[in-house]
């Protein structure tokens, strides 16, 4: 694969190869191993008998025969030809030229097909004997150079002049003519490219509108009916920017921003793959998130507690729970994994959601070659691989408010009881032996069948499991070694006969350790990583694989970026280290990649369209200068996110009527100049919200955990081995925020992947907005919607203030739409009100399936009607769109 690929529209990435002939050459020969003649080096061609003239005999054959692969443009394996620093140091397997011994030279191998798996050129004649015996002389006299190699084609160093690369500066102000439309600094931007283009922007939009609209923004949810009275009766000139402070200081607002944030960090509660294993301390992560935003934290702040929050000085719990970012990655439970090929794959994982989410940069397209168009080389992409390599997963306490009390008072006499289960079932007697034969089976596998067994099952049982079991017992965690000993309980069967372990009572202990368990006052848990003490070694990985390994590397940023200054330059660079330099003042990414992130999720696309893309084949950007001037600003105002959010909504451009304009069409049919709003369908969770706002049932309870609400019949028992248990949510819980739902990788709530969530398998950086006959279906049909349509219904017909239809159904909108009915709208839903009222007043059982039971001061009958009704107001496109 090379490069960076198609962009696919829900904005996550999909390296595609652009392969030429010669490249496809390259590829299949890497790929597949084309072999070569087989040969002993004793049957290399000799070295000729001349002296080497480099200009003459060597530099004509590189530039034809190697510079095409191994050149500026691109370098296979990380070897560079043309320039005689590189390519006297090598590639990744190290040097390929040894002056003065061209028979161990590797290059002479290659080109010769003598004991190597690939015959250089792999298109294209072969050297001839005497080409290679012109190399060897060469090599052998000293592989001397008589000048650099001077490339022709653009270069990597090149490349690093790219817009975004470029140091970031806050550019003046541009001059306009129309300046009594400005409201602030970003409509100077905009109303400049307007006018160049000869454009005028759209009016204001109404009041109801910019009600709604900012409601729905800030907060994710339609506004209060009070609260769009008070508005609309204010008339002074502060009354907008009153409003959009109170939304600001919502809890609410930390839910709606949490899940765009929640998509790029691969917020999910189960574990993916074939078991999909549910994870129930993940919302911690979340209700941090939400916090976090709610609290403003500075957003280099909330970017170094992510993560390194683990290895802050002094971390407090809730830094250590933000670090359980890591823990977003998918997690491969099957029998007969190969451990260390999936701790691989989340490195990996954790290397390109940072890259991607802060840098705005395709690294992962490095992994297995130096990247086609951007220029992260692969040894950019290992060295940054590398600040996440050391990670190992841990599970924390994090007790809530009123647990630690009761924790602490409980604990000396759980552990007596739990020691005298032990000691009475032998197991501090029986288990050291157990572990020591479980590690002589791991060193041996294959030889003691039932062993292998136990220790390919352990990791399934317990996190880190084989870390555990291979630490010295006076060093381990208490809690991990409980949870050890307790495998070593329900896994010494197999090792013992049914006989001795009957008669050892270990399944009694087991049961008297649950039972005892399951009586204790249990601290709260929460995902989080922690640094191992000595770092792991690592190398880059040829071609990408786990298990072949290069050249070591050290943790380093991407070598065409500004460098990292460590605190102590003795000491190899932290992930602490890293998160201080991806939001320091010389970093020209993370604040441009930050508010291209917010600005989309205001006007549907960023000022950069792929905003998962800031690399050379990403967009350029539609307003560079409005671009940077926000990046700077938002650094200059301490990276606070929320008052670069009350200077977006608060702007002439975001205030702007979204209507259509015909004089757009040719102009600007895209909305690239912003001469008006743009109309967003909604978010699958925001939608769902939307409905049980409008109805009354909404919980507003602010964080907490998962909850599962009623979904379609069958659902989960497309998972594997039908695993997954499905219990809805019962009481309040049910209605709760769509943030709030439990996502299953393996079958995630049907609702939300049908209005376009993303699937959370890795980072994403914006949905998708399609329109199917589906989701009409789903708002229609979806038994969340029909009881948040019988609530409506009995909203409005216990308070509406008159009972005659014009009243209800301006409630019924007032609730839903935060404005009245159109004539024509009253007009067309008074005729289906007449026809319910005739159909349903004759056909009880399907009144009885709309409406169950009668309200109070009302008949089964307009009950019916009214949720009828309600169920046409919440289909219509308005609804799911924020104007």
């Amino acid at each position: 694969m090379s490069g960076t690929g198609t962009v696919k529209t829900d904005g996550s990435r999909i390296c595609s190869g652009l392969l030429t002939s010669s490249s496809l050459g390259v590829f299949l020969v890497l790929a597949l191993g084309v072999p070569g003649a087989n040969g002993e080096p004793s049957d290399l061609p000799p070295a000729v008998e001349q002296q080497i003239e480099f200009s003459r005999d060597i530099k004509p054959m590189l530039e034809a025969r190697c510079v095409v692969c191994h050149g500026p443009s691109q370098q296979i394996n990380g070897l560079r030809l043309d320039r005689k620093v590189e390519a006297l140091k090598g590639g990744y397997s190290g040097p390929v030229i040894l002056p003065g011994n061209s028979e161990q030279s590797k290059l002479i191998h290659l080109v010769s097909g003598i004991g190597e798996k690939v015959f250089m050129p792999p298109v294209g004649p072969k050297l001839s004997r005497k080409e290679v015996g012109l190399l060897r002389a060469w090599i052998d006299q000293g592989a001397l150079w008589s000048e650099e190699g001077k490339p022709t084609e653009t270069t990597n160093e090149n490349k690093s002049t790219h817009w975004s690369f470029r140091q970031l500066q806050q550019p003046p102000l541009p001059k306009i003519v129309g300046s009594s439309w400005t409201r602030n600094e970003i409509d100077f931007f905009v109303l400049s490219k307007l006018e160049t283009a000869g454009i005028q922007p759209s009016p204001k939009a109404s009041k109801a509108t910019l009600a709604r609209r900012v409601s729905l923004d800030l907060t994710g949810l339609p506004p209060e009916l009070e609260v769009v009275e008070n508005f609309l009766k204010d008339t002074s000139s502060e009354a907008y920017e009153h409003l959009v402070d109170r939304l600001l200081e919502s809890p609410h607002y930390g839910e709606r921003w949490a899940r765009p944030w929640l998509d790029l960090a691969r917020y999910a509660d189960s574990d993916g793959y074939e078991k999909d294993r549910s994870r129930p301390h993940a919302w911690r992560y979340r209700h941090w998130v939400i916090n976090a935003l709610n609290d403003d934290m500075p957003f280099d702040q909330f970017t170094a507690e992510q993560i390194a929050g683990d290895i802050i000085p002094d971390a407090s719990v809730e830094q250590r729970v933000a670090a359980g970012m890591h823990r977003n990655t998918l997690k491969n439970r099957e029998g007969g994994v190969n451990i260390e090929q999936y701790r691989f794959e989340e490195t990996v994982d954790r290397a390109n959601t940072v890259g991607t989410v802060w840098l705005g940069l395709s690294v992962g397209c490095a992994q297995c070659h130096d990247h086609k168009f951007d220029p992260t080389t692969q040894k950019d992409y290992y060295s940054f691989y590398a600040f996440f390599n050391s990670i190992d997963e841990v599970d924390i306490d994090a007790p809530l408010a009123g647990e630690l009390g009761p924790y602490l008072a409980a604990r000396p006499e759980y552990d007596r009881q739990r020691r005298e289960v032990l000691v009475k079932h032998r197991v501090p007697e029986l288990q050291p032996p157990w572990e020591a034969r479980l590690l002589e089976a791991a060193k041996n596998p294959g030889k003691w069948t039932d062993w292998d067994i136990s220790y390919e099952v352990l990791p399934l049982y317990m996190d880190r499991g084989h870390q555990v079991l291979a630490t010295r017992p006076e060093e381990r965690d208490p809690r991990d070694a409980y949870t050890l000993s307790k495998f070593f309980l329900k896994n010494y069967n197999r090792v013992v006969s049914k006989q001795h372990y009957k008669e050892l009572g270990f399944g009694e202990a087991l049961g008297k350790l649950y039972q005892l368990d399951a009586s204790f006052p249990e601290m709260s848990r929460a995902q989080s990583v922690s640094e191992r003490p000595e770092p792991r070694k690592t190398h880059i990985h040829l071609r990408g694989a786990w298990d072949r390994l290069g050249i070591p590397v050290a943790p380093d940023v991407p070598s065409f970026l500004p460098q990292l200054q460590s605190v102590d330059a003795q000491v190899a660079p932290t992930r602490l280290d890293l998160a201080r330099w991806l939001t320091s003042p010389k970093n020209p990414l993370t604040s441009r990649v930050t508010v291209n992130r917010i600005w989309q999720e205001y006007f549907g696309q960023g000022l950069v369209v792929t905003s998962e893309d800031f690399g050379t084949q990403g967009e350029q950007p539609s307003h560079p200068k409005l671009l940077d001037w926000l990046a700077a600003e938002l650094m200059n105002q301490g990276w606070s996110l929320k008052k670069l959010h009350k200077k977006i909504v608060t702007s002439a451009t975001y205030r702007q009527a979204s209507d259509y304009r015909t004089d757009l069409e040719e102009v600007d049919p895209e909305n690239i100049l912003l001469a008006r709003q743009s109309r967003l369908r909604l978010p699958a969770e925001l939608i769902r919200d939307g409905a049980l706002a409008a109805s009354g049932l909404l919980d507003p309870t602010l964080g907490g955990p998962s909850i599962k609400p009623p979904q379609p019949g069958g659902v989960s028992g497309l998972a594997y081995a039908n695993q997954v248990k499905w219990n809805p949510s019962e009481g309040s819980d049910a209605y709760r925020r769509g943030l709030y739902i439990h996502f299953q990788r393996a079958v995630p709530y049907p609702f939300l992947m049908t209005f376009d969530s993303p699937d959370m398998q890795t980072t994403h950086c914006r949905r998708e907005r399609s329109n199917t006959p589906l989701q009409a279906l789903n708002l229609l049909n979806d038994s969340v919607f029909l009881e948040a349509a019988r609530a409506l219904a009995g909203r409005v017909l216990t308070e509406a203030p008159d009972r005659n239809f014009v009243s209800r159904l301006s409630y019924a909108y007032q609730l839903a739409l935060a404005r009245l009915p159109t004539d024509r709208e009253q007009e067309r839903i008074l005729s289906f009100h007449q026809q319910q009222m005739e159909r349903l007043g004759s056909a009880s059982r399907l009144r009885e399936a709309l409406f169950p039971a009668a309200i109070e001061g009302s008949t089964s009958v307009e009950a019916a009607v009214w949720t009828a009704i309600a169920r046409v107001v919440l289909n219509l496109d308005e609804f799911i769109t924020r104007e």
